[in-house]
């Protein structure tokens, strides 16, 4: 039997409504799309849509292989179109992908392709990518607004690798090249930002984090399409087809080794979240970085083995934040990724229209500790949070600090 007649005979099992039930009486918002940040998930969805008018876009789902040499017939990957976050998810709205709609099957990726055309009266219309793990019946989850109120809109235009798939990251080495395509016009114009962004506040602080009161940014120029451009310098790139539009792709520059820690004086920034205060000033005055942070991690685990679990865990959590949460910020800076380093993975994550959710296991229901991240209208990302501080938070998070320093955290 073809491959893709099994994927369609494996659709129509699951979503018959008689042995399943994923989407019957669901919405968005019921999802829990905890696996989208899980440390053991085996595959990362993406949406990137590239505008071709108002009302239709060319739709790329990409499917990152995380698990070594997969089968495509381990998934059946589907999409919906909905109304809004609170549209019923249901059998007729899901649309199969086979091997028969892939645009590439790469060492790295499965990219498929489609123009869809969204209803012109339509306030909201949220696309859903959905992939399920046939073997073990994991569902991974990614969607992205068309059209909302809490976004500006998207580019004409999309960045690829050199092999012609999608680039599905929020961020670049520094010096290296992407090639740019478009539905529109062949120019392209390009801003630079050098900024380096603080560490955000932690989640009992309630006072507001200070705003930078200028903003450096290089005018780069308009550049063409369909000629690699290279990002040569560590910051963030913002390109626009119109400079005029509020719409526009945003990519993050790193050193070569992010997601992973690239110096002493980096390490030290990052173990701002578990230190004291006097522990970090010293850190940062420290003649010998090295030497003060083996001292620092020694008097923390008070034994050198643990220690160096303890190191080997931390900075594994930092890697998770650098790749899932990384936008104009190194992801270890965004408030998703200090909570994430601190707390862990969540057990469940909830998203709707205005808001995210991540729920922390509890006793029973009432018992869950839960982090909102309010979404925030940006021009740079479509998807931008920040945290609903509070100073509630401030006894599990200290505990949680505790636990860390003497040695117990395990994910």
């Amino acid at each position: 039997m073809k491959r893709n007649s099994i994927q369609l005979l494996i659709f129509l099992f699951l979503f018959s409504g008689l042995n399943f039930t994923g989407f019957a009486q669901k919405n968005i918002s019921d999802l829990n799309q905890a696996l989208r940040y899980s440390r053991y998930s085996r595959l990362a969805l993406k949406i990137i849509p590239i505008r071709i008018s108002d009302t239709q876009f060319k739709v790329q789902f990409i499917a990152e292989k995380i698990e070594e040499n997969p089968e495509f017939s381990s998934y059946s990957f589907s999409y919906s179109m909905l109304a809004g976050y609170q549209d019923e998810l249901t059998p007729e709205k899901n649309i199969l992908l086979t091997d028969l709609d892939l645009k590439a099957d790469t060492d790295r990726h499965w990219f498929f392709e489609k123009e869809l055309d969204i209803p012109s009266d339509n306030t909201e219309s949220i696309l859903l990518f959905s992939a399920l793990d046939t073997r073990q019946g994991d569902e991974y989850y990614y969607h992205i607004d068309l059209k909302s109120s809490f976004i500006f809109g998207h580019p004409t235009f999309g960045a690829y690798y050199a092999n012609s798939v999608p680039f599905d990251q929020s961020y670049l080495t520094a010096g290296e090249a992407l090639l740019f395509k478009t539905t529109a016009g062949p120019g392209i114009h390009g801003f630079y930002y050098p900024i380096d962004f603080d560490v955000p506040y932690p989640p009992m602080e309630t006072k507001p984090a200070p705003v930078p009161r200028e903003l450096e940014v290089v005018d780069q120029g308009e550049f063409l399409a369909n000629i690699p451009k290279e990002l040569d310098k560590i910051g963030y790139y913002f390109f626009q087809q119109d400079t005029s539009d509020n719409s526009g792709l945003l990519i993050k520059t790193t050193h070569e080794a992010f997601p992973k820690v690239n110096s002493w004086d980096e390490m030290i920034q990052m173990v701002t979240y578990i230190s004291t205060r006097s522990e970090h000033e010293a850190l940062l005055l420290a003649q010998d970085k090295k030497k003060a942070l083996d001292e620092y991690w020694i008097n923390m685990a008070r034994n050198p083995e643990t220690a160096k679990e303890l190191i080997r865990e931390y900075f594994r959590q930092v890697e998770f934040a650098n790749l899932l949460f990384t936008d104009f910020k190194e992801g270890w800076k965004t408030d998703k990724g200090m909570v994430y380093i601190v707390m862990g993975p969540p057990q469940e994550v909830n998203f709707y229209l205005d808001r995210e959710v991540w729920s922390y296991q509890g006793m029973d229901e009432s018992s869950k500790i839960r982090f909102t991240f309010a979404r925030v209208k940006n021009i740079l990302n479509p998807h931008y949070y920040t945290l609903n501080r509070s100073r509630a938070y401030q006894p599990i998070w200290f505990k949680n600090i505790s636990q860390w320093r003497s040695g117990k955290m395990a994910f």
